[in-house]
């Protein structure tokens, strides 16, 4: 990879200061965003009113960027999930990068795409039927790009998530 670096949006750089109510708010809703206003108030023992003006403070300062269903992927038939570790050629430009991301992340299978900077470039997280599926997404989508130096499947037997992380862009 190159020197170069990828645009950030400054707004991820710069903490945003939270007072214990915001941090309590914020746990609140991390668990489950389904939690009425009044369930938070009562939570944080403050007024429902209060407590909708510094939940939509929270997401107009950028801290609370979305609410979020948690899918149960094999209810839907896709109960194998993979990550896949993605290594670029040595010399890729800024511009494959971005293409890379660009069209990998708008694939079905892909729940998460992740940058990074170590052995990987990239962790695709994928959700499918069965092990055919994660033969053909790699094969498919990964294999064929010039770009793409190697790829390293593992899959996933179990997860446990505490949040979900909003993306950088």
């Amino acid at each position: 990879m190159t020197g170069e670096s990828l645009p950030l949006d400054p707004k991820v750089l710069r903490p945003v200061s939270l007072d214990d109510t915001d941090r309590q708010i914020v746990r609140i809703l991390s668990r489950d965003a389904r939690t009425s206003n009044a369930d938070v108030a009562a939570a944080v023992g403050i007024a429902p009113s209060t407590a909708h003006a510094r939940t939509r403070a929270l997401v107009d300062r950028g801290v609370i960027r979305g609410f979020h269903a948690s899918v149960d992927h094999g209810r839907l038939g896709r109960g194998l999930q993979a990550m896949i570790g993605v290594t670029l050629r040595g010399g890729t430009r800024h511009d494959s990068i971005v293409t890379f991301i660009d069209e990998v992340k708008e694939l079905p299978p892909v729940l998460q795409l992740f940058f990074l900077g170590g052995t990987d470039d990239f962790m695709v997280h994928i959700a499918v039927a069965d092990s055919s599926e994660v033969r053909q997404f790699v094969v498919e989508n990964l294999s064929t790009e010039p770009f793409v130096a190697s790829t390293r499947t593992s899959i996933i037997f179990e997860y446990h998530r505490r949040g979900v992380a909003a993306g950088f862009r």
